[in-house]
C-alpha cells in the first residue's frame, strides 16, 4: 500500500532497526496503522497491529499470543522524525509505556529508564520532559475512559 519505510529507535539499548516485514494498512496525515509479527520468536505474543499516532506521539499496539488471543494492549511513548528524502519515519520509544490487560489492569513501565537516560546523558533533558507530558496526557485519555478512541483505529481492521 505504501513504500514508507518505518525505522524504531531506542535510547536503552541505543539501536534502530528497520521494520522492514510491517505491512502498512493505512495512513493518513496524523496517524499509521501497520500490522506485524514480532521480529524474533517469543513464547509470550506472536503478532499484533500497531498504530502510530504522530501529533500526540503514541503508538498504541495490539499484541496477540499465536493462538490469536489477546495478550493486551500496549502504548509506547514516541517521538517522530520524518526523512522526507528516503520516505522514512523515525519512531523514537520514549522508554515509559503503558500495558492495558484484557480485565482493564492499567499498568505503566519503564519509568525508571527515563531517570537512567537522564542520568546517563541518552538524550537532551527537554526529551524527558515531553516524553513525561506525552505519558500523563495518555493516561488521563485512558483514566477518562476514552482509550477505545484510540483503540478504534485498529479494531476496524482486526
Amino acid at each position: 500500500m505504501d513504500d514508507l519505510k518505518i525505522y524504531r529507535r531506542r535510547m536503552i539499548p541505543d539501536e534502530c532497526i528497520l521494520l522492514r516485514e510491517d505491512i502498512i494498512l493505512e495512513r493518513t496525515h496524523d496517524r499509521i496503522v501497520t500490522k506485524w509479527n514480532t521480529l524474533k520468536p517469543r513464547r509470550d505474543f506472536h503478532h499484533g497491529y500497531s498504530c502510530y499516532y504522530l501529533n500526540p506521539g503514541y503508538k498504541v499496539s495490539k499484541f496477540y499470543r499465536e493462538d490469536n488471543s489477546l495478550l493486551y494492549w500496549y502504548c509506547d511513548i514516541v517521538d517522530y522524525t520524518y526523512q522526507e528524502a528516503e520516505n522514512a519515519l523515525i519512531v523514537t520509544d520514549l522508554l515509559a509505556d503503558v500495558v492495558i490487560y484484557p480485565d482493564g489492569y492499567i499498568k505503566v513501565l519503564d519509568v525508571n529508564e527515563l531517570a537512567i537516560a537522564l542520568e546517563q546523558n541518552l538524550c537532551e533533558p527537554q526529551i524527558i520532559t515531553q516524553a513525561l507530558r506525552k505519558l500523563d496526557s495518555l493516561l488521563n485519555l485512558i483514566y477518562d475512559d476514552k482509550f477505545d478512541t484510540l483503540a478504534a483505529d485498529i479494531e476496524k481492521w482486526v
